[in-house]
C-alpha cells in the first residue's frame, strides 16, 4: 500500500489562499505554522506563493497567474492540461468513496465557469509576479494549506509536477513518525488508512475488475474496491487490538481514580513537555519540534507532596487538526477528561497564543473535558520583556506566568497547583487504633495531616484528603484485618 507522503528530504513550496474573514495576522500564522510543519518532515522550504481569493479555483487552486508563478518554482507548466487523464494512484480529500466521480464532475463544472474571473486576474498579477525571485533548486513537493478535492490535487501536480499534499496529510504524516508506543502507533494507522481510503483512485479510465459471480460471470469488484476493502478489513484488526490496550488502560486510571491527577493540554510544542520535567524532575522527551509527544506520560509531582499528585502530559493540538486523529487519540486525551486539573499551558511568547488556546479548547470541548477544572499556565515567560510581561500580568490576573528554565516559576506554579487541588478536599478526624497500625501508612500516602496527637489507645489526626480516599480508609478501618489492599 503507498505512503501518504515521500520520506527523501526534498524543496518544498506552500501555497495558502487568504479566504474572506481571515485577517493578514491569522493567515500569516497558519502560513509561518505550515512551514514547521514541513520542516519537522525534513523538508526545506524555499518560497511561499499566497493569493486573496473568495474560494478556491475548482481547477487549480490558484488563480491562473498565481499558478504559473507557482510552477516556475517546481519547473512545471503552469497549465492544466484539459481533459488529461492521470494513469496513477491518487488521493483525495472526501469522506466517501462513492462522492468521488461526483466531485470530478463539479470541479469540471466550476472550472469553466471561472474561466473569465481567471483570465482577468493573470493580467493583474503577471506583472507584479515578474520581479519575484525564484530560487534555482526546484521544489518536488507542493504544499497547501487547505484540505483539496480530487481534481485541485490532481491538478495541481499536473501544473507543477511535483508531488502535492494537503495539510491534513502532512500532519497525518507527523504523527506517523512519531509515534512510539504500540497504543501511539495503532492509533495513527488507524487515522492513517481512514484518509487514505475515501482517497484512493482508479488505475486508467475505468480500472480493471476481478472476475466474480458463480462461473466468472458478474462484474465483479475493480481494483480500487478491493483495496479499499483490504483496508476496512485492517481497520478492524487494529481496532481490535487498540480496544484490548485501551481496556489496560482503563484499569490503570481506573486505580488512579481516587488520585490528584493534573493533565498537561495545550497547543503543539507550548513547552508541555519541557515543564512536565521541571515540574516531576523526569526525564521525558523534549524536543523543539511539533507533535515531539504523542504518548501519554505520568509521573508524580516534585518534591513528593501528600496526598500524592500525578502529573500527565498529553498529545499537543495544533488548528485544523484532523477529526480522524482526534477521534483515533481519544483514549490517550482520556488524561485529559478525567483529570482533577487541567493546567492549558500556552506559549505566551507566541503572537498567536491566544488563537492556539482557542484550539484548545475547542478540542477540549470536542472530547468532553471542557467542564473539568483548569489553570491558563502562560509559558515561556523568559522570552518576554518587563513590559510584556505586565501587560500579560494585568490582563490576565488569574494566570500563571512561568519558565520551564526558571526554577523559582516553576516552584510557584508547584504551588499554586496544590492550592488548587486543595479546594477540592474535606477535612476530617480519624481515629487510629493501635490494632490497625497498618493504616497509618495509608493516613500519610492519601491525606494531608495537619494534626497528629497519640493516646492509650492509639493515634488521633486532623487530615485534609479527597472524599474518596477518606471512605477508603474508614472501610480498612472498619474491616477485620486493617490491612491496605495490595
Amino acid at each position: 500500500m503507498e505512503q501518504v507522503i515521500q520520506r527523501e528530504p526534498s524543496a518544498a513550496v506552500l501555497v495558502a489562499i487568504q479566504l474572506p474573514g481571515v485577517d493578514d495576522a491569522e493567515h500569516r500564522s497558519s502560513v509561518e505554522e505550515l512551514g514547521r510543519l514541513v520542516e519537522t518532515l525534513g523538508h526545506r522550504v524555499v518560497g511561499t506563493v499566497s493569493q486573496r481569493r473568495s474560494h478556491l479555483a475548482a481547477a487549480g487552486v490558484l488563480g491562473e497567474g498565481k499558478l504559473r508563478l507557482l510552477a516556475r518554482y517546481t519547473d512545471g507548466t503552469g497549465v492544466v492540461p484539459s481533459g488529461a487523464t492521470k494513469k496513477v494512484r491518487k488521493i483525495d480529500e472526501r469522506p466517501d468513496a462513492e462522492a468521488l466521480a461526483d466531485a470530478e464532475d463539479e470541479a469540471e463544472g466550476e472550472a469553466e465557469g471561472d474561466g473569465e474571473a481567471e483570465a482577468v486576474e493573470a493580467a493583474v498579477e503577471e506583472d507584479d509576479e515578474a520581479d519575484v525571485v525564484i530560487p534555482a533548486e526546484k521544489a518536488g513537493l507542493v504544499v497547501v494549506d487547505h484540505e483539496l478535492g480530487p481534481s485541485q490535487l490532481r491538478n495541481l501536480e499536473r501544473a507543477t509536477g511535483a508531488q502535492v499534499l494537503d495539510r491534513t496529510a502532512v500532519i497525518v504524516e507527523i504523527f506517523h513518525r512519531h509515534a512510539k508506543s504500540r497504543e501511539a502507533k495503532l492509533q495513527v494507522e488507524i487515522a492513517r488508512l481512514n484518509y487514505l481510503a475515501p482517497r484512493l483512485r482508479e488505475t486508467g479510465a475505468g480500472g480493471d475488475r476481478q472476475r466474480g459471480g458463480i462461473g466468472g460471470k458478474g462484474s465483479g469488484e475493480s481494483a480500487v474496491e478491493l483495496d479499499r476493502r483490504k483496508i476496512r478489513d485492517r481497520i478492524a484488526e487494529l481496532r481490535g487490538e487498540l480496544k484490548g490496550l485501551a481496556r489496560e488502560g482503563d484499569v490503570r486510571r481506573a486505580r488512579r481514580q481516587e488520585q490528584l491527577r493534573v493533565a498537561l493540554v495545550g497547543y503543539t510544542n507550548a513547552g508541555k513537555s519541557s515543564l512536565m520535567r521541571a515540574l516531576t524532575g523526569s526525564e521525558v522527551y523534549v524536543a523543539d519540534k511539533l507533535f515531539a509527544t504523542l504518548d501519554t506520560t505520568v509521573r508524580s509531582l516534585s518534591p513528593e507532596s501528600r496526598p500524592k499528585v500525578l502529573v500527565s502530559d498529553t498529545v499537543g493540538f495544533i488548528k485544523k487538526l484532523p477529526h480522524d486523529l482526534v477521534a483515533s487519540f481519544r483514549s490517550t486525551l482520556d488524561e485529559a477528561r478525567e483529570a482533577t486539573l487541567l493546567l492549558h499551558v500556552v506559549d505566551a511568547s507566541d503572537a498567536a497564543w491566544r488563537t492556539q488556546h482557542a484550539v484548545t479548547r475547542e478540542v477540549l470541548g470536542e472530547i468532553e473535558a471542557g467542564a473539568v477544572p483548569a489553570l491558563l499556565v502562560l509559558n515561556k515567560r523568559d522570552r518576554l520583556d518587563g513590559a510584556a510581561q505586565a501587560a500579560l500580568a494585568a490582563e490576565f490576573p488569574e494566570a500563571t506566568m512561568v519558565s520551564a528554565l526558571d526554577r523559582g516559576s516553576v516552584l510557584a506554579l508547584r504551588e499554586r497547583i496544590l492550592e488548587t487541588l486543595e479546594q477540592g478536599m474535606v477535612e476530617d478526624t480519624l481515629r487510629v487504633p493501635f490494632a490497625k497500625g497498618a493504616v497509618v501508612g495509608e493516613v500519610h500516602r492519601e491525606c494531608r495531616v495537619l494534626e497528629e496527637t497519640w493516646g492509650e489507645d492509639g493515634a488521633e489526626y486532623r487530615v485534609r484528603a479527597l472524599p474518596g480516599a477518606l471512605a477508603r480508609i474508614r472501610a480498612l478501618l472498619s474491616s477485620g484485618s486493617g490491612a491496605a489492599p495490595a
